[in-house]
């Protein structure tokens, strides 16, 4: 007998489930990119697979490695496959935040001591830097020293009754500069140098521009002051019309007479720079990862890439791995400003250092970090940056990208350096464009000179 034929029973409807488009699926997000990046940057940023930026770059006819560097054209084209919005405004690449960057540690006020100033000697040529450093450290040279020769490492601890303080030895304001331009905040207080018998020179008006820049407080050390010719009312006089109007004139400029030569006034200088940094309260936490300033460097023929660093903040060891710049290492020896081996650096404590990999810049950055697998990793990374950025076109700074900087808000300040023939025109030039500052941009003149 025929089996009864089996009733279907219909079955629900399926929804067909649409085939998932992952960048169509993604919400519509604004993206801002540099001038140009590499594909494992550009993945990041849009929180992908670098695989699947690379599988894109292919269809767009182009063979990448996840290292390779791509313009911004084609990264936008790239972005916008992935469902991402281009904002117009664009970074440059020397600002992109390195993703493994030091973290920031933060410190516990109650960690907080004080520490000695820092203190650049800045002036003139020939006005009496060199000789002034050096009666400075004579003045501290200990008494068991062969023949009073001080090794010194471009940056020395003093101490005196008052205190103690770190001098650097910079060959001038140029170094300075250079440092501060590289973000270096590295100088708490500057003594100027000037020739009682000569004045303010050239030389005297930059360092002061220099000085004024950085926001760093200034007292005046007149030099020379053993010769016949010495005139300090006239260097108090020209420096007023620099807006370094002297204490007992009612300003708030401290002026120091000095003879370097002869010593004489050497300690009550000192007495009253530390007197003049203990006003600034400054503090740092000596329990941290150390974080200071390359001060200078060099390849010794014999002890390999030396580097001079003041620790600014934390507490330095051998033993210690760190970053340099773009260079990495491990303490191999710390070494005092009297050439002594030391175990650890505090703050405000210049050091040399033995055991970097190269040879950093000066003002680079000197962080200590936990281990050496990360020291090399940062070090290695900051290397292909600098890479990067060297192969990029300069950035010309002209007077239509200084208004597009405007018009976003991101330019508050046009800084101008004046140069002129004479006198006369650089006095009208200079009132002319201070006149043209408004509520969105301040005109500020740094330097004028004839």
């Amino acid at each position: 007998e025929p089996a009864a034929p089996v009733k279907e029973v219909p079955l629900a409807p399926v929804a067909e489930e649409p085939e998932r488009d992952d960048r169509r699926s993604r919400r519509q997000k604004k993206i801002s990119l540099p001038d140009a990046l590499t594909v494992k940057e550009l993945a990041d940023k849009l929180s992908i697979k670098a695989t699947e930026v690379i599988k894109e770059l292919m269809k767009l006819g182009q063979m990448t490695t996840i290292n390779q560097m791509i313009d911004n054209d084609t990264a936008e084209i790239v972005c916008t496959e992935f469902g991402f919005e281009v904002e117009v405004a664009k970074e440059k690449y020397e600002d992109v935040v390195l993703a493994e960057e030091i973290e920031e540690e933060e410190d516990n006020p109650e960690d907080m001591v004080f520490r000695a100033p820092v203190i650049t000697v800045m002036g003139h040529v020939d006005h009496g830097k060199t000789r002034l450093l050096d009666a400075i450290r004579n003045a501290n040279v200990m008494d068991g020293e062969a023949g009073g020769i001080t090794q010194h490492i471009g940056a020395y601890r003093v101490t005196t009754e008052k205190g103690t303080a770190v001098f650097l030895d910079t060959p001038g304001h140029e170094a300075f500069t250079a440092m501060r331009a590289r973000g270096a905040q590295v100088t708490d207080l500057i003594i100027l140098v000037v020739a009682s018998n000569e004045g303010v020179m050239p030389q005297t008006r930059e360092a002061v521009a220099h000085a004024k820049a950085a926001g760093v407080p200034i007292m005046v050390a007149m030099n020379k002051m053993d010769l016949p010719d010495a005139n300090p009312d006239r260097v108090k006089q020209q420096l007023s019309e620099l807006e370094l109007i002297p204490d007992d004139w009612g300003g708030d400029t401290v002026y120091s007479p000095v003879s370097a030569k002869e010593g004489d006034g050497v300690d009550d200088l000192l007495d009253i720079a530390i007197l003049q940094s203990e006003m600034l309260e400054l503090k740092a936490n000596p329990s941290r990862s150390a974080r200071g300033i390359v001060i200078e460097a060099k390849l010794d023929k014999g002890r390999g890439p030396v580097a001079t660093v003041l620790v600014q903040r934390g507490t330095l060891s051998v033993g210690d791995n760190f970053v340099a710049g773009s260079w990495n290492g491990k303490v191999r020896a710390l070494l005092d400003d009297q050439g002594r081996k030391i175990k650890t650096a505090g703050p405000s404590t210049p050091v040399e250092i033995l055991g970097i990999s190269g040879v950093p810049q000066a003002g680079d950055e000197f962080s200590g970090v936990a281990d050496e697998r990360t020291a090399r990793e940062i070090g290695s990374r900051r290397q292909q940056h600098e890479r990067l950025v060297a192969m990029l076109p300069m950035a010309r700074v002209s007077l239509d990208t200084f208004l597009e900087g405007v018009k976003k808000g991101i330019v508050k300040e046009l800084n101008i350096i004046l140069k002129a023939d004479v006198q006369g025109s650089l006095e009208a030039l200079k009132e002319s464009l201070s006149k043209l500052g408004n509520d969105e941009v301040a005109v500020k003149i740094l330097h004028a000179s004839a």
